[in-house]
This record gives structure tokens, C-alpha cells and sequence, in this order.
């Protein structure tokens, strides 16, 4: 009998008739050219099906991390299972830094770049901004590499694993920075209104959480670097917390990244979760769609006017900004963005319930949802034929594809 996984959450017990666990890229390539259908898997962070398959799954995280640093291009080549956590660690010891993590260190930097995954900051592309290359195991086995500035490039980053299996991923560096983080409660709902654009530039990268339950904002978690303006005594209202804080209140900090404005180094600050802490499984499921940041205002209006069918579901919403890029199926593709996010109960009724309130109140601003997360309905995308002719190519014999891609992508 095959061995059974499901993702981190829970929610998703994967089909897969064989599990692979590769040691090597040309073990990689064997396994591809041999599979009729095979999709990869890296720390399992996603909430939907995107990776699941009735065929081979192919986990990368047992290839050799095999970090290469190259301090004269500015970047750094590392494999694509390693986790950004302990790239942060390898990278800061060494003296650099990478622009932005997400807010959980524990994410696979090929998983995280293949959904456009991102951390905060209005002028902070997501996490696949910062690739110069990628090594994908393409259908057959062939190996491809594609470098920034080739044809393919900003069609083959952000790729939801359709073209073939990431081995390798070249990064942008910068020398390290120091980062202080300081949280606010009790910012007045009317107050995000009235000075939206301050408060989300406020800082190097800036996180709002919520409820949405009543007339002010739980939290603002600000993350500002050494050369960056002192952190204001009180932001529009919002006074600093007199403590450590976990985005949702009833919960410990413990595992929380230091606060308070205690400065330390980027890769323990700009998450908001410590790498040391695993987290735990079942515990809830995600949702997050992208509007212009324009439309910010009246985003946050639309989801309040159906707040009566998300909080049931609701753990906690959080707010974040992305710059826009040029990368096809990225969400933030030609639109600088703000991002809603819902972390919500594990109960998958009640979820696509309040999935259903959101993707109603914000059709009006054409949201695009995060691709690794609980979502009904993905919008078609400019480039989204390009990348169909682009994954005909790569993977003629639709090695790669399973229901997720035919349904969202190569099928449209």
C-alpha cells in the first residue's frame, strides 16, 4: 500500500499511488522521465490540491541543500527544498540578507516562489522577485535553466509546479540589515481610512490584524530597518503594546519573533514566527485574495459589509501591501497590491462559506486569490495563454499537470 501524507494543515490527504523521495537532481530526472503524471511536494504548506496527484508525488526536500554563494553577481544558488529559515541563517552568518521572508521561515523557497508567496512592504516585491535563475526538471527528465532576462523567464518563476520540478533556485542578495519590530493595538477603524497610505508605509514592512468586528484595527506590527526613522510613540491612535503579542490575542507569544523595538537581525524579525518553532497541524486553514492597492479603502469596506459570514469562521485577518511585478501568474502581476488574508478554524463547511462572502463582496476589484490557499474561483490572467503555449513546450505530454492546473491554468 502507498505511504499516505497530507499537507501541513491537514486538510488535504494527498492520492498519490507511489511517494518519491529523490537524493540527487539526476535521481529527479529519472523519476520524471519514467512518470505518466507526477507532481512535487516541498514542506506542504498549501491548503488546496495544487500538489496532490493519483499518480508519482515527488518530494524535493531530501535533495543536498548545496548553498553557492556568489558575493561578486550578488546572489546566492541553493536548492529548491531548502527551507528559508536555514538559508536566512547560512546567508546572515555570511554577512548577507535577502529582501523579504514571509511570516512563516519554515516554507520551502521553491514552494513559496512557485505560488507567489510574499512578505509586506509597498516597495517589497513578493518572495519570486528576488529570483536571477531556476533549474527545473522539465517532462522527459530534461533539464532547463533559465536565467532573468531570457524569453521564458517571468513565465517559468511563478509556475505552480506545472512546468517541472524545481531543483534549483539563484537568488538576489544584499549585504545584512538589522531590524527592529514594534507592535500597536486598538488602531480606530476610522483611522485606516482616513491615513491608509501613511500607516502602510509607515514602516519597512507593515502587517495589520484584525477581526473585523468592531471599530478598531487588533494590531499593527511594524518592521522598520537600522537607517529607517525612528518608530513614532503612537500611530494614529494605535498605542504600543506593553509586551510581547501573537496576532491573535488569546494566544502565547512565546513562539511569536522578539518585539518591543529590541533590534536583531533581519531573518528574526521580518517573520513573525520563530524558525526553532514547528508549527502545528489541523489547527486552521488560510484564504488570501489581492486587490490594487488602490482600492484598499473600499476592499476593507466590502469585507465588512459581509463580516456577518466570515467571523464565524474567522481566527484572525491580516493586511499586508506587495509592489506589483511582471510575472505572468503572478498575483501581484502589473498591480502594486494589498493583500487580504483570512487565517480561519479548521472546518471546511464554514469556510467555503465565508469564501464564498469574500469572493462575492470583492468581485467588484477583481481579487486574485493566493494559488496555495482556499479558494473557489481564479480570475483568467493576461499572460495566461502564454504560459499554457509556454507548459506545451516544457512538458508536451502534460507530465506535470493534474486537476488544479487543467482547471486554473493550462485548461482555460
Amino acid at each position: 500500500m502507498s505511504e499516505r501524507l497530507r499537507n501541513w494543515a491537514g486538510n488535504i490527504e494527498f492520492g498519490a499511488a507511489r511517494v518519491h523521495r529523490p537524493g540527487s537532481v539526476e535521481q529527479v530526472q529519472e523519476i520524471v522521465a519514467a512518470a505518466e503524471r507526477v507532481r512535487v511536494l516541498g514542506t506542504g504548506h498549501s491548503f488546496n490540491a495544487i500538489a496532490d496527484t493519483d499518480a508519482d508525488l515527488l518530494s524535493v526536500a531530501g535533495l543536498p541543500a548545496d548553498i553557492q554563494l556568489d558575493a561578486g553577481a550578488g546572489t546566492v544558488s541553493v536548492a529548491g527544498g531548502v527551507r528559508y529559515g536555514e538559508l536566512a541563517r547560512r546567508l546572515d552568518a555570511a554577512g548577507y540578507a535577502l529582501h523579504n521572508l514571509g511570516s512563516l521561515p519554515h516554507i520551502s523557497i521553491a514552494g513559496a516562489v512557485a505560488t507567489g508567496t510574499h512578505g509586506s512592504g509597498v516597495r517589497l516585491g513578493n518572495l519570486a522577485t528576488a529570483v536571477a535563475g531556476v533549474d527545473i526538471v522539465a517532462g522527459g527528465g530534461e533539464l532547463v535553466s533559465l536565467r532573468r532576462g531570457d524569453a521564458d523567464f517571468d513565465g517559468a518563476v511563478v509556475a505552480l509546479g506545472a512546468l517541472g520540478a524545481v531543483v534549483r533556485i539563484t537568488l538576489d542578495i544584499q549585504p545584512r540589515y538589522r531590524v527592529s519590530q514594534y507592535v500597536y493595538e486598538r488602531l480606530p477603524r476610522a483611522q485606516l481610512d482616513a491615513h491608509w497610505d501613511e500607516i502602510a508605509s509607515a514602516g519597512y514592512s507593515v502587517s495589520l490584524f484584525t477581526g473585523w468586528h468592531g471599530d478598531t484595527v487588533d494590531q499593527v506590527w511594524l518592521k522598520r530597518r537600522d537607517e529607517d526613522a525612528p518608530a513614532p510613540a503612537e500611530l494614529f491612535g494605535a498605542v504600543p503594546a506593553d509586551g510581547n503579542r501573537h496576532p491573535i490575542a488569546i494566544m502565547s507569544p512565546e513562539n511569536c519573533t522578539e518585539q518591543g523595538g529590541a533590534p536583531g537581525p533581519w531573518h528574526e524579525r521580518l517573520p513573525h514566527f520563530k524558525l526553532e518553532f514547528t508549527p502545528s497541524s489541523g489547527e486552521e486553514l488560510q484564504t488570501e485574495y489581492f486587490v490594487a492597492r488602490a482600492d484598499a479603502i473600499a476592499a476593507f469596506a466590502a469585507v465588512e459589509r459581509v463580516r456577518d459570514r466570515i467571523v464565524p469562521a474567522l481566527q484572525i485577518s491580516e493586511i499586508r501591501t506587495i509592489a506589483a511585478d511582471g510575472m505572468w501568474l503572478s498575483p501581484h502581476y502589473e498591480r502594486d497590491s494589498v493583500a487580504l488574508h483570512f487565517t480561519w478554524v479548521p472546518n471546511n463547511d464554514l469556510v467555503l462559506g465565508a469564501v464564498d462572502a469574500l469572493e462575492e463582496a470583492l468581485a467588484p476589484f477583481a481579487p486574485r486569490p493566493h494559488w496555495g490557499k482556499v479558494f473557489r474561483h481564479a480570475p483568467a490572467y493576461a499572460r495566461g495563454r502564454d504560459f499554457a503555449a509556454l507548459a506545451a513546450r516544457l512538458d508536451p505530454a502534460g507530465t506535470f499537470r493534474n486537476a488544479f492546473v487543467e482547471r486554473h491554468l493550462v485548461g482555460e
